[in-house]
């Protein structure tokens, strides 16, 4: 019998606000970094390069943790793995609210960075715990809080450090933390019965490797120099190790991700256009609200404050969240593969709109805002792709892939734009306005990539379950029937396609 029913329903009820709030909370605890840099510096006395490591370190061990703890999830200990993991995310929070120096807030940061994994397991566990329709919904709202979180994160640290410091925002995120640890041990229901299966350390291992050298290639290309040896043969290195990994996935009977779910079409359009969206959101989300804070007398800019900057963004998190919704009433006529590249091209609509027209604040709002639309409906269609095409058994696992994927594009994206920015020097040490018409060109490039990616890759084909609505998961449990209870050739027809 599955947990759900024999929960009272006041913990059922409770279960969903506490699993969005969760993941709220870790979207805005990865953003907390971004708006400090220049803080960081002058307070602790280290370079600027140095200070952006405060937002890195926690996206690379982020990154590293994300499928390691996915598929401890997928077994017996999810539990233990998801209230254990807000453990770690409140001690990290504890230590970089603390005045230790740079040394302890670089190691905060890195044990923050454990919470990014969380909410992949938190859609994991709404799949398993509540009923299906309410399920799907919960899913597409949970995918939708990275991106609110991050609008959400901005404004929110950029009012705490103003007003009460440095460390202000970190405290936050401890208090923040310690009360969701605490709704969380209360609601979250039991570990789901599933035979736990050796852990595959040399995956992990090789995962870490690859997907850590990728996101150092992002980061310190601005600082090394994008054709210098040793980040051409760290990129080459960290190709080569994520290529050994497939292989090694591959043939391992139990592995850290099963890779042949990728061959679906539905979860390979979900894993690229996460990489590619998140690309494309970093672009504006770097090049905005340094835009509106630079000078007037660089000849452009509004001089805007921190708090006016971080506020940019609050309409991309409003904006993100409604759409939810409005996919939620639209998923009963419009398939994924029409609702995937909409999305995509609504954001190409932002970014085009700050590209060509930038004469007063309005208009980045407007901007942003419409980002955000865009960007709540590509985030609300890739979890229900993924989840309406994988066994149950796989969801933590396949969720928590997409997720690392996710950050590798918001990595590469802000990457990209502080490159850029840098090849475009200015007057007084500013880029060149210039610089962002090239930059944000360049975004537009990448939603018309992404809308053609989800176009192709996730057409409307009849007999297929992605026609249907949204997120539905028939195919997921027609699996599970068929290799459980179908006849053995239905069981290898199954087995064959996964």
């Amino acid at each position: 019998m599955e947990p759900a029913r024999t929960r009272p329903s006041w913990q059922e009820r409770a279960l969903v606000p506490v699993l969005v709030s969760v993941g709220m909370l870790v979207a805005i605890i990865s953003s907390l970094g971004a708006p400090l840099i220049p803080t960081i510096a002058r307070v602790d006395h280290v370079s600027l390069e140095l200070a952006q490591w405060s937002l890195t370190v926690t996206m690379l061990v982020g990154a590293v943790v994300t499928p390691l703890m996915g598929r401890l999830g997928d077994g017996p200990h999810r539990r233990r793995v998801i209230l254990g993991g807000l453990v770690l995310t409140l001690s990290g929070s504890l230590l970089a609210a603390l005045p230790t120096g740079f040394t302890g807030l670089l190691a905060g940061r890195a044990l923050q960075g454990v919470g990014i994994a969380l909410t992949p397991l938190t859609m994991a566990t709404a799949r398993d715990a509540l009923p299906p329709e309410r399920a799907r919904h919960t899913v597409a709202t949970l995918s939708l809080t990275a991106a609110a979180g991050v609008g959400l994160g901005y404004p929110l640290t950029g009012v705490l450090a103003r007003y009460l410091g440095l460390h202000a925002g970190f405290w936050f995120a401890a208090l923040a933390s310690a009360l969701a640890l605490v709704a969380l041990a209360v609601v979250l229901p039991p570990s789901p019965r599933r035979p736990q299966h050796p852990l595959d350390i040399t995956g992990a291992l090789l995962l870490a490797a690859g997907m850590a050298g990728l996101l150092l290639t992002t980061t310190a290309g601005g600082r090394w120099g994008w054709t210098s040896p040793r980040l051409i043969g760290l990129a080459g290195a960290s190709v080569a190790l994520l290529a050994w990994w497939v292989v090694h996935e591959l043939r391992t009977p139990h592995p850290l991700v099963d890779v042949r779910l990728v061959r679906d079409r539905p979860v390979l359009a979900a894993d690229l256009t996460a990489v590619l969206s998140g690309v494309g959101m970093y672009v504006m989300l770097s090049l905005v609200p340094q835009y509106v804070q630079t000078p007037r007398s660089a000849g452009y800019g509004f001089g805007a404050s921190v708090v006016i900057a971080g506020l940019i963004l609050t309409p991309f998190s409003v904006a993100s969240m409604v759409s939810g919704r409005l996919v939620r009433l639209a998923s009963r006529s419009v398939p994924p593969g029409r609702m995937l590249p909409l999305g995509c091209l609504i954001c190409l609509g932002g970014t085009a709109l700050f590209t060509c027209v930038r004469g007063g604040l309005w208009e980045a709002f407007v901007a942003m805002g419409l980002i955000g639309l865009g960007a709540g409906v590509t985030m609300s269609v890739m979890p229900a792709l993924i989840v309406g095409s994988v066994p149950a058994h796989e969801t933590s696992s396949a969720m928590s892939f997409n997720q690392v994927v996710k950050y590798i594009g918001y990595s590469s994206g802000s990457a990209f734009t502080a490159a850029v920015l840098a090849a475009h020097p200015g007057t007084g040490g500013l880029p060149a306005e210039s610089g962002y018409r090239v930059a944000g060109l360049a975004g537009c490039g990448v939603w018309v990539v992404t809308a053609l990616v989800g176009y192709l890759l996730v057409r409307v084909r009849s007999g297929r379950a992605t026609s249907g609505s949204l997120g539905a998961a028939p195919s997921a449990a027609a699996h599970k029937v068929a290799v459980t209870e179908g006849e053995p050739a239905v069981r290898e027809d199954v087995e064959a396609r996964r």
